[in-house]
Formats: C-alpha cells, sequence, structure tokens
C-alpha cells in the first residue's frame, strides 16, 4: 500500500506540475510559455513512462520506483528509476534534458541490463511526442 502511495504521489506531483501553466491557448511555440524546452520534453516523457511502465502495472518495471524531480532548478529536470525496494538507493536509470534543448539523455546501470533496449526505443518515441506504450520486453 506504502508502494502504490509513492507511486500516486509522483503521479499527482507530475499533473499537478502540468496545471501550473497559464490558462491561456495552448501554441506551437515557446514563447510566453514560462517552460523551457527541455521541461516541455521531460514532462511529456515521464508521464508516457509512468503511464506505460508503473500505472499500467508492467511486469518488467516491477522492481523498480519512479523519483521524479522535474521541479529541478538547477535547469536539468529529471526523473530517476530506483530500487522498489530502497526508494533512497543509487539510481538504475537517469532521464533528463538540460537547459533549453528539447534533447533527452538517459544512462544508469538498467541501460545495460536486458531492459536497456526497450527503454531506448520507448524513451526515443516518447522524445518525439508518440506517447503510445509500445509492446512489452
Amino acid at each position: 500500500m506504502k508502494k502504490l502511495c509513492m507511486v500516486s504521489a509522483v503521479f499527482s506531483a507530475l499533473l499537478a506540475l502540468g496545471a501550473c501553466q497559464s490558462g491561456s491557448k495552448p501554441s506551437s511555440s515557446n514563447a510566453g510559455s514560462g517552460k523551457s524546452a527541455s521541461l516541455k520534453s521531460m514532462e511529456q516523457v515521464a508521464i508516457a513512462a509512468h503511464r506505460c511502465w508503473f500505472a499500467s502495472k508492467d511486469p518488467a518495471f516491477k522492481s523498480y520506483r519512479m523519483a521524479n524531480e522535474l521541479n529541478a532548478f538547477g535547469g536539468t529536470p529529471r526523473f530517476l528509476l530506483v530500487p522498489a525496494k530502497n526508494y533512497g538507493g543509487l539510481p538504475l536509470l537517469v532521464v533528463q534534458a538540460r537547459g533549453n534543448s528539447s534533447r533527452i539523455e538517459h544512462f544508469g546501470p538498467l541501460t545495460t541490463e536486458p531492459l536497456g533496449a526497450r527503454i531506448n526505443a520507448d524513451l526515443a518515441r516518447w522524445a518525439t511526442g508518440n506517447s503510445d506504450c509500445g509492446s512489452a520486453a
């Protein structure tokens, strides 16, 4: 139950962060939105990752939890995958974007595991704006 609460809290934080934008009409440009390109990209990728890997109860990600750090003040919004039984443990995957770049970077031990190919494919797809979950590994 505690794990479900943590995942729900992460997802709620993502939704709350998205709700902070102004009520004006959506624009295809970054001008006036108050969000950097990196934050916009990371929000889109983080929401897809949460939905496809965790909310769907994908068994491939059962051993991990998502730690959201999209509100990083250093200009590097990111999220981490950490061991499910050690939420404060070392990250096994870091997904981030820097400054005003919409380019997503990822690294960590999970990228060299069998699940790495799927992670690479999912992140590449989500970074282009396609939020489909794809197929399970």
